[in-house]
């Protein structure tokens, strides 16, 4: 007991808490914890309402324990990266086998500004079918521009409305899928169980749109885990990709929405991407490509458009990302780590405790109160005294038997 004591003790001063560790990595780690201040208003909290706290760091850096650290992360003996990469966090990554090949701060947490349209996109792929028609109302043509020109009782199917979220990043069409799906406050509970599914716990979502608000956070990690989730849809996929889009017009006939993903036209193999862009948020940017059956995704958070074009300096990353080989530095998870069943153990250094031990992980025979040895002696015992009282009330029957024929014969004169 007194070494079971003193281990506990040692581990306790040994092993600093999940607090500490999180205290540690926020002091080396600029944004560990949260995005970095915002430039302008739109995060200040209405009247009355108070900003939510930061998301809680995990213990662990999800994905592997190198993708904690907040400078450059490569696989050894790998050549640099190219010059001219402006983000503050960006990541590279297998989109099938998942592998972190190369990062920056993956874990760092930033704005994701129109990028999380893609967790939009996805729950919208997930719940709603294509063909479903949807009325828009005064509230989702009154968003906060870029649109796309909905009018106000003008009806669209999802498929369009999905193809206008990505291909022109409408913040009104964000807004009245968000209704479809039950309303802006239950969109966004979608989308955030959405991230947490997948593990992306660096990610709040706190407007449809990425328009800034108290609270909102992702990481390059986390957009990586959510555009290679969106991408098994195909509905996504298939919207993602497309150069140009036919959309009703706002007064009357159609108009041709053009995908500003600029990978689509100038970088052999694109797959798609999301653009976005707020004064918090600075420019960010997610796309996949694929060359010779290897498909990469790339992720750039708060960079600038100079002196290289974002979209240009993924193709950059890309470029390199194929010229690696197909070793890591962590990996893209397949879902959020589960926590561990809260088990009791019953062993100690005692021999007691083999006493107390499950039958089945020992493969003993079940113990009793008396012990494993004892019942064999306990039963004998109890046979021994059920045969004494047989023997005991037989003899004093026999006893009794004798002392009545004794007295009749006295009776008969005998």
């Amino acid at each position: 007991m007194v070494a079971l004591v003193l281990a506990t003790a040692t581990a306790a001063f040994a092993a600093p808490t999940g607090t500490a560790q999180q205290a540690a990595g926020s002091a080396q780690c600029a944004n560990r914890e949260t995005p970095p201040p915002p430039v302008d208003t739109s995060e200040q909290p209405a009247p009355g309402v108070k900003a939510p706290p930061a998301l809680e760091v995990p213990e662990k850096p999800i994905g592997g324990d190198r993708l904690g650290e907040c400078g450059l992360i490569l696989p050894p003996n790998q050549a640099q990266p190219p010059s001219g990469i402006t983000a503050a966090s960006w990541l590279l990554a297998d989109m099938d086998s998942g592998a972190v090949i190369a990062a920056y701060d993956p874990h760092g947490r930033q704005r994701p500004a129109s990028v999380i349209k893609v967790l939009l996109a996805m729950v919208v792929a997930k719940e709603l079918r294509g063909d479903t028609v949807v009325t828009a109302s005064a509230e989702d043509t009154q968003q906060e521009c870029t649109c796309v020109g909905l009018k106000d009782g003008g009806q669209y199917t999802v498929r369009q409305l999905l193809q206008g979220l990505l291909l022109t990043s409408g913040n009104d069409v964000a807004h009245t899928l968000a209704r479809q799906l039950g309303g802006v406050p239950n969109a966004l509970r979608k989308m955030n169980a959405m991230a947490k599914e997948l593990g992306a716990l660096d990610t709040r979502a706190q407007t449809p749109s990425g328009l800034d608000a108290p609270g909102t956070s992702t990481s390059a990690y986390d957009v990586a885990l959510i555009f290679r989730g969106a991408m098994k849809y195909d509905e996504f996929a298939q919207a993602v990709k497309l150069p140009q889009a036919q959309f009703p017009g706002r007064n009357g006939g159609t108009i041709m929405l053009t995908n500003d993903n600029r990978l689509l036209a100038n970088y052999d193999g694109a797959l798609g991407g999301k653009t976005g862009f707020t004064d918090d948020a600075q420019h960010t940017y997610v796309g996949a490509a694929e060359r010779n059956g290897r498909r990469l995704v790339v992720v750039l958070l708060r960079g600038q458009q100079t002196p290289t074009h974002i979209t240009n300096q993924a193709a950059k990353l890309l470029d390199y990302g194929f010229a690696m080989g197909p070793g890591g530095v962590g990996k893209l998870v397949d879902g959020a780590p589960q926590p561990k069943p809260n088990v009791v153990s019953t062993q100690s250094n005692d021999t007691s405790s083999d006493a107390a031990a499950d039958p089945g992980d020992t493969g003993r025979p079940t113990p009793t109160a008396f012990g494993t040895v004892g019942l064999p002696i306990t039963a004998i015992a109890g046979i021994g005294l059920l045969a004494a009282i047989f023997l005991y009330i037989r003899n004093k029957r026999a006893k009794a038997a004798r002392a009545r024929r004794q007295a009749a014969q006295a009776a008969q004169g005998i």
